[in-house]
């Protein structure tokens, strides 16, 4: 609506206003005011727009166009409060676009299902505590009698953490994980994350490979959070051994291999730091203080066992999720 037309509605109904009053001048009013703020129309025009259509009804002396004149400045920095946060809220709106965008893009990235063999027992629990989450985990299957998992954590959240689990997931797709070896495997993503993203962000992770005939977990650490092996014989935990930096680090790391055997009733815990890093009350929970959660569940098949654990822990933080929770309960049965 151009400006000639404003100054002409809005002398009509101030006209119309001034001579009779009643709610219907009001109402139009109001109406108005909807065009002026589709048009972005500040509210110092405003002022001026009233004016010129009180001059055009009556004379209007030096003293009170003066006044109107002091509010018309005072009125310039409501008019820009009210440009800036027209501007917030743009951006808020696009946030939330490509906050979709990344949540959208990581479901499309996590396993629809886990690898599926007559003597394994396979559970997942992954929780973000954010729409995007910085946990990534992936099967991959491409033999008969074994598959790889990795388990990583990206420090960093939002749109980068999703971008960054996009290109984790097509490098290792690039490469034939049925031959490669878990520390070759993280040598070449660290190459990759090192190379092309920002150097405040860096990724934690482990990579291995099941071999479902032999019953081996073969795994490479890269500076992330140790898990358990749970022996069916003697009925304890123990720590998975092993250390590496973290990817992005260094271009040129090397990651050592480690091994563990499985016997039936073995289990292999996997996590993301978020399981074990929380706070109860005025302490903080230690890895230790998560031995008593799993002995508790041994005997519920892999999936209740990790759907429990998750509940007792995001009961006893007072139903607060700190970090994104990511659990993988490996039982050979």
């Amino acid at each position: 609506m151009q400006k000639e037309n404003l100054l002409t509605q809005y002398q009509e109904i101030l006209q119309a206003y001034l001579q009779e009053g009643g709610e219907n001048q009001l109402y139009l009013g109001q109406q108005l005011s909807k065009w002026l703020l589709a048009g972005n129309v500040p509210p110092e025009e405003v002022i001026e727009l009233h004016l010129g259509a009180l001059s055009k009804k009556t004379e209007v002396s030096e003293e009170i166009r003066a006044s109107f004149e002091m509010l018309t400045e005072i009125m310039i920095e409501y008019g820009n409060a009210i440009r800036e946060n027209r501007s917030l809220r743009s951006r808020q709106k696009q946030m939330e676009s490509e906050f979709e965008i990344a949540v959208a893009m990581q479901q499309t990235m996590l396993p629809d299902e886990v690898p599926d063999f007559p003597d394994l027992d396979i559970g997942v629990v992954h929780v973000p505590a954010n729409q995007v989450s910085g946990d990534y985990y992936n099967f991959v299957q491409r033999e008969d009698h074994a598959f790889s998992v990795a388990i990583a954590d990206i420090v960093g959240k939002g749109m980068p953490a999703a971008l960054c689990m996009s290109m984790i997931k097509f490098a290792m797709d690039s490469f034939d994980e049925s031959s490669v070896k878990p520390g070759r495997m993280l040598h070449h993503l660290n190459r990759v994350v090192e190379r092309n993203i920002d150097p405040s962000m860096f990724v934690t992770m482990l990579f291995g490979r099941y071999d479902t005939m032999r019953h081996r977990f073969r795994y490479a650490v890269a500076g992330h959070e140790p898990g358990f092996l749970f022996c069916a014989r003697d009925e304890k935990f123990t720590d998975l051994e092993g250390k590496g930096l973290v990817l992005g680090m260094l271009p040129e790391t090397c990651f050592s291999e480690k091994e563990v055997a499985l016997e039936s009733g073995d289990m292999l815990i996997l996590m993301t730091d978020g399981v074990v890093e929380r706070k109860i009350g005025t302490r903080y929970f230690q890895r230790e203080d998560l031995l008593p959660y799993l002995h508790a569940e041994i005997g519920l098949s892999a999936q209740e066992m990790a759907d429990r654990i998750y509940r007792r822990l995001l009961l006893l933080s007072n139903f607060e999720l700190q970090d994104d929770y990511t659990m993988i309960i490996i039982h050979r049965l």
